[in-house]
């Protein structure tokens, strides 16, 4: 008995300590078998009444009619809360809050009320009546209830310990009044009985107990491994596997609700460069930021997902294409902003491809497709914008999409090859130097035009590895060229701000045993406005190992007089477009002039490019220029018949000699 005394006291404690959600759970058990309460609250209503009717009491009658009254709101309220659950979502079941409090109160005190009744009516029967048989029906009636409720109730224990003590204290009262012996031992019996069955209620609820919190932490545990296995490590947003379901969900109330939904494609454009130039923990940063800003401005509402490397999707309800334009156009301003790292401002832009659901498709992989598309379209647009997709789209996406595919791997198959274009004096009878002018001829398209997939090399990466090979290339073909023979060769930008370009020229040179000071690297204008400490250190660490740069392009529009004083060029080359209008334009004349007598005064070595015509040529001889190159003079050339055109150079160089 004081050992039960104890755990009535640990009950309470334990009640008021449990999580929340066990709770809620608990109260729902009540619930758990509606049948049983709906049997158990007819039969014992039919026995009570006719137990009532026989005897012909008032009182029981009364008491008969309570007790199918209560038994009846009981069996509305459980078939209710049954209707609710199944309606329910599984995941949202134990989950009832403040509705469950009232749900538990309302079923306490109808349960507390019904057993109160039963033992009650139990009294009166045993008071009112010699009848043994209705004493029989009311006694057994009344027990066969309270020992039901010790299993069916064990969930939430204080109730069914007082349901038992409602119903089986009356009846031992009852007994007890007779002053007969039988009687008096039935009662203690059943006192006993209350006893064992509070003792087994404790037991079960113990039970119940553990096994709703194991479970419970079964659930938040694979809940918290699921919606891991659903965000991106790195930035926190949703992954592609998340924003698949999201998406696709969201696709099925397309049509339904008749809204429209966008899908934001974007990519960061030169993103490698950032990791290139400042390392992969800044790069990390940068794609974390931007995230954290897309799910700030499109996560409450929409979708926002990094789909891996640096490409995100953004998905919105939008009512007309305009809606989605204003959404592109934020997206690029939020892109666009510059991200602090490590006292370093880090900043990219973004393409974007979209799509319309359900205008460009009803179902995810094509709507998918046709946002790529979209993307690939800005990106090859110039970068830095969005596109909509069109059904109209010209073949020029999917060649490019081929040639991506088709550049991963050519390299190691053999497909590249140099060829050279001679630079020669302004005399135009000895070639100074050679340009290595890069070729692709495809297993599958054939020879492709250097302006077609140099782009795709710079956005694929692939430029920096296919640029180290043609530095070590250019090198090992000139290495059996005349000593006083140059090689030039041009940097991507993406080259120019890799952190290993040193290494990569280093190792060509010791490889091939060529001269340092025979190698020329050509960079153009448009790479120095990007990040101008950024250049000026890479080209310092060039000319520290003694190899020559060339500002390729000069006057493009971009050109800037500081360059020459802020960058350690040793040769500049004049743009083709001044050149080819030396015939007609005096301006021309005066601005190549102009450049060739500053370079000069700076110690630099004049390069005109683009010379066509023999007039084109006179006229530069009376500039004075250092160097011309041509079709005029020579169009590019394998390396054999370039070795072949230095070998004549040398023989007649010896005959004149």
């Amino acid at each position: 008995m004081i050992g039960l005394i104890t755990r009535l006291r640990q009950l309470r404690h334990s009640d008021q300590t449990i999580a929340a959600y066990v709770q809620e759970t608990l109260v729902e058990s009540l619930y758990a078998s509606p049948q049983s309460l709906v049997i158990g609250a007819v039969t014992s209503s039919a026995i009570t009444m006719i137990v009532a009717l026989v005897s012909g009491n008032a009182w029981m009658t009364g008491c008969a009619i309570a007790i199918a009254a209560v038994a009846g709101s009981r069996i509305v309220d459980a078939l209710r809360l049954s209707r609710r659950s199944a309606k329910r979502q599984p995941s949202k079941k134990a989950a009832l809050g403040p509705w469950g409090r009232r749900q538990e109160r309302l079923y306490r005190s109808g349960a507390i009320g019904y057993s109160s009744l039963l033992g009650t009516f139990g009294l009166l029967t045993l008071v009112n009546t010699n009848d043994g048989v209705l004493q029989l029906l009311a006694v057994t009636t009344t027990i066969g209830y309270a020992a039901g409720i010790a299993g069916r109730n064990a969930g939430r224990p204080w109730i069914a310990l007082s349901q038992l003590s409602f119903a089986s204290v009356p009846l031992a009262i009852g007994l007890l009044v007779s002053l007969e012996p039988l009687k008096i031992a039935l009662a203690i019996v059943i006192l006993l009985f209350v006893v064992a069955m509070m003792d087994i209620t404790l037991q079960t609820y113990g039970v119940i107990l553990k096994a709703t919190v194991a479970s419970r932490e079964k659930t938040a545990l694979a809940e918290h491994h699921a919606a891991i296995a659903r965000r991106d490590d790195l930035t926190g947003v949703a992954n592609r596997t998340a924003f698949r379901e999201q998406f696709e969900a969201r696709l099925q109330r397309v049509s339904a609700d008749e809204y429209r939904l966008a899908i934001n494609w974007l990519d960061l454009d030169r993103f490698k460069e950032i990791n290139d130039s400042f390392g992969h923990l800044a790069g990390n940063a940068l794609l974390a930021e931007i995230a954290r800003r897309l799910d700030q401005a499109f996560g409450k509402d929409g979708v926002v997902a990094r789909l891996g490397g640096d490409e995100f999707a953004v998905v919105c309800t939008v009512n007309t294409e305009a809606d989605a334009m204003t959404i592109g156009q934020t997206i690029l301003a939020l892109v666009e902003k510059p991200v602090l790292h490590e006292g370093r401002l880090l900043q990219v832009n973004a393409s974007i491809g979209i799509a319309i659901a359900p205008a460009d498709g009803s179902d995810a992989d094509t709507l998918l497709k046709n946002a790529d598309l979209a993307l690939y379209r800005a990106k090859d647009s110039g970068r830095g914008q969005m596109c909509f997709y069109e059904p109209l789209m010209d073949e020029k996406i999917s060649r490019t999409r081929d040639l991506a595919a088709e550049m991963q791997g050519a390299l190691e198959r053999g497909e590249f090859h140099l060829v050279f274009q001679p630079i020669f004096d302004l005399a135009g009878e000895h070639v100074l130097s050679c340009e290595a002018l890069l070729r692709w001829t495809n297993r599958q398209h054939g020879a492709i035009s250097p302006a077609e997939f140099i782009p795709i090399a710079e956005d694929t990466g692939l430029i920096v590895s296919i640029g180290g090979w043609v530095i070590r290339e250019a090198c090992r073909i000139a290495s059996a060229w005349p000593q006083a023979v140059k090689i030039a060769v041009n940097l991507s930008p993406i080259q120019l701000r890799s952190a290993n370009l040193t290494t990569v020229i280093m190792n060509a040179l010791a490889s091939t045993g060529f001269a340092a000071e025979r190698l020329e690297l050509e960079v153009t204008e448009s790479v120095l406005l990007e990040d101008i400490e950024a250049s000026l250190a890479a080209l310092d660490a060039i000319n520290r190992l003694h190899v020559r740069t060339t500002l390729d392009d000069f006057g493009t529009g971009y050109s800037s007089l500081s360059y020459l004083t802020k960058f350690p060029f040793q040769t500049l080359k004049i743009d083709r477009s001044f050149i080819t209008d030396l015939e007609q334009s005096p301006a021309s004349v005066a601005i190549v002039q102009t450049v060739i007598d500053l370079a000069a005064k700076l110690g630099m070595r004049t390069v005109a490019e683009g010379v066509e015509t023999q007039a084109q040529l006179n006229q530069l001889r009376r500039t004075r220029c250092d160097a011309v190159q041509g079709y005029l003079l020579a169009r590019p050339l394998p390396a054999s018949m370039v070795a072949t055109m230095l070998a004549g150079n040398a023989q007649k160089a010896q005959a004149r000699s």
